[in-house]
C-alpha cells in the first residue's frame, strides 16, 4: 500500500473509473496536519454486468499497527449510480450513508466484490472541516 498526502479541501481519487471483477488494493491517505473532521465518499457507478454486489467501507488507518477500523460501510452496490457516504462529527447517523464520527490522521478503502461480475466504478474523497 502507498500513501499519499493529502488536505482540507483536497478532492481524492481512491478509485479512477474502471471495470472490476474482483476486490482492488487501495492507498492509504495521510491527512496533513489532521486538518479535516470528516469527508464525502462520491462512488460512481456507471456500468454493470449480470449480477454484480460490491461492499464499499471507509477505514480508519493506524500506521503504527498498521491496523484498519471501519468508519462507515456502504449497502452493497448492485446497480448503476452515485451512492454518498459522509462521515462528520456534526452530522445525525444513518445506516450505510452517514457516520457520525471523526476522519483519523489516516485512512483507507475497501471495495469487496460478492462475485466475479463486472462492474464498473469510480471512488473519490473530499475532505471537509
Amino acid at each position: 500500500m502507498a500513501n499519499q498526502e493529502v488536505r482540507l479541501g483536497d478532492a481524492v481519487t481512491v478509485l479512477a473509473s474502471a471495470a472490476r471483477t474482483a476486490t482492488p488494493t487501495v492507498d492509504t491517505f495521510n491527512i496533513v496536519h489532521g486538518s479535516a473532521t470528516g469527508c464525502i465518499v462520491i462512488i460512481d457507478c456507471t456500468a454493470i454486468a449480470a449480477t454484480p454486489s460490491v461492499v464499499f467501507t471507509l477505514q480508519g488507518y493506524d500506521p503504527v499497527s498498521t491496523k484498519v477500523w471501519t468508519l462507515l460501510a456502504s449497502a452493497a452496490i448492485v446497480a448503476t449510480g452515485t451512492t454518498i457516504l459522509r462521515v462528520s462529527p456534526h452530522l445525525t447517523a444513518a445506516a450505510n450513508l452517514i457516520a457520525k464520527d471523526i476522519m483519523p490522521d489516516s485512512f483507507t478503502m475497501s471495495a469487496v466484490h460478492g462475485d466475479a461480475d463486472s462492474i464498473t466504478y469510480s471512488v473519490s474523497v473530499q475532505l471537509v472541516a
